[in-house]
């Protein structure tokens, strides 16, 4: 087995064309398309994705996100909806989005409706290094996204030979330190 990355994130959210419109605004992504012709449910669907009884999906989309996993974007309707679960929470708690300016970023998320959570920080012990930095946020609905950039060596890299998955560079000025 060859595990190469992660292919796509889902993400569940209230109203897709706002979701939409925040991801494209707020991180330039892309809409591929979109997977159903008509709404999708069940009880073979609630046994295989383990969803509620009388849970309908009524539209998943698929977004391209940069040099990283794609979006895939889920309304459902029929059931009570539960809060989006913040860092605390059990189960999966936050996406991290690479951002090569880290400052731009956080105002275009703000632009397009998100909120930071602090200003973006200096990253902290084994991820610090000259310029790595990171900031919590979240979405128009709730849900939390961390940006990161960390363009020098990761202080942990000292220690061992063995590394993180970084995104590839875009250019010869990117990622200058990255394996040393």
């Amino acid at each position: 087995m060859n595990v190469r990355a992660i292919e796509h994130v889902g993400i569940t959210v209230p109203d897709m064309e706002q979701a939409t419109r925040f991801f494209v605004e707020a991180f330039g992504a892309e809409k591929l398309y979109d997977m159903l012709d008509e709404p999708l449910g069940g009880p073979e669907v609630e046994a295989g994705l383990g969803i509620a009884p009388g849970a309908v999906i009524n539209v998943i989309r698929m977004l391209r996100l940069g040099n990283g996993p794609n979006l895939e974007l889920f309304t459902y309707s029929g059931v009570k909806q539960a809060q989006p679960v913040v860092p605390s929470d059990f189960g999966i708690q936050h996406i991290c989005i690479y951002v090569d300016d880290i400052d731009a970023a956080a105002d275009r998320l703000e632009k397009a409706g998100g909120i930071l959570l602090s200003r973006p920080g200096v990253l902290p012990g084994g991820d610090a290094g000259n310029g790595n930095r990171y900031v919590y946020t979240r979405t128009p609905w709730g849900s939390t996204i961390e940006l990161v950039t960390y363009p020098s060596a990761q202080a942990y890299e000292r220690k061992t030979d063995l590394r993180r998955w970084r995104p590839q560079p875009t250019g010869p000025e990117d990622f200058k330190t990255q394996g040393e």
